[in-house]
């Protein structure tokens, strides 16, 4: 797996002195290709917002939706659970104790004559925080009209939002939009049924239930639904890991022998998601059925050392999933250079 890393900074025209300094530094590190790293110092800003690497024979690139600001810690996470033994694995691992920040990565994916991207962020729902998308896709030189397929993990507001603007307008105008047709039954349901989540806010679910309507509503001639299993555009595959949503997925990328696995909303938190899968998420639907997924999915993901891509761990969410104790671990794939 090759992978480059994007980089924000700005280059001057050098004088003639500072040539000559370089060119001595590029010689002791063996370096070879000097006209071609004057040629780009010669430009005078570059900026980057976005992760690009490649898989077998697919081009990778994760651009930022923003992000989300989950706060206070409990009851969002670890609901019952005792304060003190939440704060004390945060401090543990250097974590706030306040607040979870979520990132929001969104995956876009380039094979052969299709792109796709894996989910569409919040669109205009929840603020400045959030809903760069389309700037970062442009960013990345990716244009809106050459998306050709949008799959949604599943239909919350941080991940369907993205898919209409505010005038209900379909932002992706050539794009398929693949769902899970459990998730689809769900929230087109006349009374979707959070009887078994831990969430109290019934302001907040009828929220989400609104924007999970309006675009599916919106989409539905483009809309494909799909069960358990399902292969498509020659590069993925969805499984089921219910209990966030009915028809929550992690969708499996492949090519050849390479793969790996965008696991959406199954964790929210380095720290709390990975080392006790079962102390849970409120916002959760089905809060057992979601530990339950959590557990079977993060072992697989140990025991196979798939290469993982997070929806909501810190930017630009790749990495591995690594047991430890009774729990797990996230362990960050390292770049060379910041992003």
């Amino acid at each position: 797996m090759q992978i480059y890393c994007s980089v924000t900074f700005e280059r001057k025209n050098m004088d003639r002195k500072e040539a000559i300094k370089l060119s001595a530094m590029v010689a002791l590190l063996g370096l070879t290709d000097i006209s071609g790293l004057f040629a780009a110092i010669n430009n005078e800003k570059e900026t980057r917002s976005f992760h690009r690497f490649r898989m077998g024979k697919l081009e990778l690139t994760v651009v930022t939706d923003g992000h989300i600001l989950m706060k206070p810690v409990q009851p969002n996470f670890a609901p019952g659970i005792a304060p003190s033994k939440v704060e004390q694995i945060l401090e543990d691992n250097f974590a706030s104790k306040q607040e979870v920040d979520l990132g929001i990565n969104i995956l876009v994916i380039r094979s052969a004559d299709r792109v796709i991207l894996v989910d569409s962020g919040c669109g205009s729902n929840f603020g400045r925080n959030s809903g760069w998308l389309l700037a970062n896709l442009a960013n990345a030189d990716i244009k809106v009209a050459e998306v050709t397929d949008v799959v949604i993990s599943h239909a919350h507001p941080d991940h369907i939002g993205g898919l209409t603007d505010n005038s209900g307008q379909i932002v992706f105008p050539n794009a398929s939009v693949y769902l899970s047709r459990i998730e689809h039954d769900f929230w087109m349901s006349p009374s979707p049924d959070f009887s078994k989540s831990k969430l109290r806010d019934n302001t907040l679910k009828n929220l989400v239930v609104e924007i999970a309507r309006k675009n599916i509503t919106a989409l539905k001639p483009r809309l494909q639904l799909l069960d358990d299993g399902a292969e498509m555009l020659g590069c993925i595959k969805m499984q089921m890991a219910p209990g966030h949503t009915p028809g929550h997925c992690v969708v499996q990328l492949y090519s050849g022998s390479e793969s790996l696995y965008h696991i959406a909303d199954l964790i929210h938190s380095q720290v709390l998601s990975l080392e006790h899968p079962e102390w849970g998420f409120e916002g959760d639907t089905d809060f057992e059925l979601a530990i339950t997924s959590r557990r079977k999915v993060l072992e697989k993901l140990a025991l196979s050392k798939a290469m993982v891509f997070s929806y909501h761990l810190p930017w630009p969410g790749i990495g591995h999933v690594r047991r430890k104790n009774a729990g797990f671990e996230w362990v960050r794939l390292p770049s060379v250079l910041p992003d």
